[in-house]
């Protein structure tokens, strides 16, 4: 284990020893089930929860970040969402070596839920992300100075949900509203109230170290199984960190699809069951109140498992250090992204029949003279919500962008040019065109796509909870 507390070592990584231990990074999703429940739960049952959100516990983590912080740019929530690894109480059964020592977080997701509601977006910090970290109050009151490069996990460790939140704030400038933190004490009773999680496996694993022993192929886990298949690092994928939270965040959403859509969120006493084993484990800010998750409920209502996406802060490996990752120069145009989310999905004007963008099919040709224009605009659509493929480059290159359509896909053409700043005239395609299908022809003078709603573009690996759980394994 490497002698220097900067580095946060864990022990599932290092110590070879069966016994249950430090790593699972199983939190993550136990919050999205609980964030699942707060944005597509019933909102008449209120009475019936009043007895689970009083499991809650809450902090008072303003008091502590002070006025310094990012502003706030519309009305887009963001709820951080941390694991605590505490062996307090119950916890003590997975480690009773470790009861003493301070908790550590290994799971930090920034759960962004956008302007109008319908859309959210779970964003994994790997825990070996290394950062400037500001200068936070200590667990014990004192205060402990910034430091130019320190592992992002330590946050939580020396200084709890308020240091974490200002580490997180200080290199995103996105303003963080409310953070929830569990413990894995409601793990297995989550996963048995949901009626088990799909999960699917590129071949049997047959893990001592996590205990996880399936066959090849596609299984429901709940309970010690779905315990061990999220724990598990070296018997699936690479083995790295990146690796086992790409397969976690698969984990997280098949949870929440499988919320969404087997009558969980609908059953009240599904529901609350769901919502008692995890209250029981949570933490929040003050301001979180019950209401407040209802008023978010509201807000939310309508959203779908396939609006329901999850990213891994762009990352990479750290040049200092290869058994570290660092942030990318696309992190901070995805952070932008991310703060300046105001888009809210737009109701058609009376009388006017709006083709929404799912029911629109886009073929994009690369007309820019720009090598991988097209994929890149192609991204943009269809973060956008619309069906897209690519149909390479156009026969020449053109100076201005055209939208052009097969037969009956006049109005759906409309609702592409309509994004588009240049705002090209629709025309009908006459050789070449595909019945119901707009051709876009990227021209030089392209710019940036307006936004339909979706907010934030398409990142590389991103997962959606509506993905069939094979997808790339």
């Amino acid at each position: 284990m490497n002698s220097n507390p900067m580095y946060m070592e864990y022990v599932d990584d290092a110590d070879p020893q069966p016994a249950p231990r430090r790593g699972w990074r199983i939190l993550g999703w136990v919050c999205i089930g609980l964030s699942a429940v707060m944005v597509v739960g019933s909102l008449t049952a209120y009475g019936l929860y009043r007895k689970a959100f009083g499991n809650i516990s809450h902090e008072d983590v303003n008091a502590q970040l002070g006025p310094n912080r990012p502003k706030k740019l519309n009305s887009a929530m963001n709820i951080l969402l941390l694991g605590s690894d505490t062996r307090a109480g119950s916890n003590g059964k997975y480690g009773r070596s470790l009861k003493n020592e301070l908790p550590r977080s290994d799971t930090m997701i920034l759960l962004h839920l956008s302007p109008g509601g319908g859309q959210a977006m779970g964003i994994s910090f790997p825990r070996d992300l290394m950062i400037p970290m500001p200068s936070c109050k200590s667990r014990k009151g004192g205060t402990i100075p910034a430091q130019s490069r320190a592992q992002i996990n330590s946050a939580f460790t020396n200084g709890g949900a308020a240091c974490v939140i200002k580490t997180i704030e200080s290199i995103s400038n996105i303003r963080i509203d409310h953070f929830m933190q569990v413990d894995f004490t409601g793990f297995k009773t989550i996963t048995k109230a949901v009626g088990g999680v799909p999960v699917c496996l590129p071949k049997a694993v047959n893990d001592p170290k996590s205990g996880l022993k399936l066959g090849k192929g596609t299984h429901k886990i709940s309970g010690e199984t779905a315990l061990a298949y999220v724990r598990v690092r070296h018997g699936l994928g690479d083995g790295s960190d990146t690796d086992r939270i790409k397969r976690q965040q698969k984990f997280m959403g098949a949870l929440a699809n499988k919320a969404m859509s087997a009558g969980v969120l609908s059953n009240p006493k599904k529901m609350y069951s769901l919502m008692n084993a995890v209250t029981k484990s949570l933490t929040t800010d003050k301001e979180l109140t019950p209401q407040v998750m209802m008023d978010i409920a509201q807000e939310m209502q309508g959203m779908t498992s396939g609006k329901l996406r999850f990213v891994t802060v762009p990352s990479g490996p750290d040049p200092a250090d290869i058994n570290r990752v660092a942030l990318t120069d696309a992190a901070q145009p995805f952070f932008a992204a991310v703060r300046n989310d105001k888009t809210i999905p737009k109701e058609p004007k009376p009388g006017e029949a709006k083709i929404p963008p799912s029911q629109v099919r886009v073929r994009v040709y690369n007309g820019s003279g720009v090598d991988g224009q097209a994929g890149r605009v192609a991204d943009d659509l269809e973060s956008q919500g619309f069906q897209v493929t690519v149909g390479g480059n156009a026969p020449s290159p053109t100076e201005a962008t055209k939208v052009l359509y097969g037969t009956g896909a006049d109005q759906q053409a409309r609702t592409l040019a309509d994004l588009i700043p240049s705002k090209p005239q629709p025309a009908a395609r006459g050789k070449g065109a595909t019945p119901g299908v707009v051709d876009l022809v990227v021209g030089k003078n392209w710019t940036v796509l307006k936004s339909a709603g979706a907010g934030i573009p398409k990142q590389q690996g991103e997962i959606r909870a509506s993905d069939n759980i094979c997808k790339g394994i």
